[in-house]
């Protein structure tokens, strides 16, 4: 077997047993580098885990590079030029730009860089098996999902034009009409939808409770669909992986 095979599976695993110990490392790279994010003051420790994280992603990233022959399965030249141009390379490349702002002052232009820090949420889809199949579920049924999403703004934007010409009361906490504008009624409608409920925009008139109160319950239903569709696929794929885990 080559190095740079070997390399490939076990940085692009075909199966769990062999990447358990790189993908515990990379999360762990991918938790040290996130966890200056939670804190306003930057205490001095932080600045060992950007560097400790940073070396790990440029070595992830080149050694993806070395073996992507392997994984888009081109031509060694028109995989290595074609790799940096893939969504999950892109990702990985912004995710690693932040260490500029380690290697000195003359690199605070980069100072946004920062924000790009949390890309690296999103490699966390490569390491993390239960986020793997979720993805996969969506990917399989996003025609069925996106039909969902259509039907559920498609019922937004009614509900929201029936309460913005319903609702035509004044507000007396503002003196202004409840709906200003179509925004905002627009956002309620979202909001009652997925039964949220914030309670900063509520109707006043009975009308509008009423229009309400139909909106909560189809939404219900509506939240629902998407809810069964994900948990189907969920068990289908990983009733799928034992199926593949099993030996024949």
């Amino acid at each position: 077997m080559q190095i740079r095979e070997l390399i490939y599976r076990i940085v692009e695993p075909k199966s769990k047993a062999h990447y358990t110990y790189y993908d515990t490392l990379m999360l762990l790279a991918i938790i040290l580098g996130l966890v200056p994010l939670m804190f306003r003051t930057q205490h001095e420790v932080f600045w060992y885990f950007d560097w400790i994280s940073a070396i790990c992603f440029i070595i992830d990233y080149l050694l993806r590079w070395c073996t992507a022959d392997f994984s888009l399965k081109r031509n060694k030249v028109v995989a290595f030029i074609l790799y940096p141009f893939t969504p999950m390379a892109i990702v990985d490349l912004l995710s690693i730009l932040p260490v500029f702002n380690l290697l000195g002052p003359a690199f605070k232009v980069f100072r946004v860089s920062r924000l790009l820090k949390l890309l690296r949420l999103f490699r966390i889809i490569r390491y993390f098996e239960p986020l793997q199949i979720i993805m996969n579920v969506i990917r399989k049924q996003s025609s069925i999902l996106l039909t969902v999403l259509s039907l559920a703004l498609f019922y937004i934007f009614i509900t929201a034009l029936i309460m913005f010409n319903a609702e035509d009361l004044i507000n007396p906490d503002t003196g202004q009409p409840l709906f200003d504008n179509f925004f905002d009624a627009f956002y309620w409608a979202a909001c009652t939808l997925t039964t949220v409920g914030y309670g900063d925009i509520c109707p006043i008139s009975n009308t509008g409770r009423i229009i309400s109160i139909v909106s909560s319950m189809v939404g219900i239903a509506i939240i629902a669909l998407p809810s069964g569709i994900i948990t189907a696929g969920y068990m289908d794929e990983i009733r799928r992986r034992n199926e593949e885990k099993q030996p024949t």
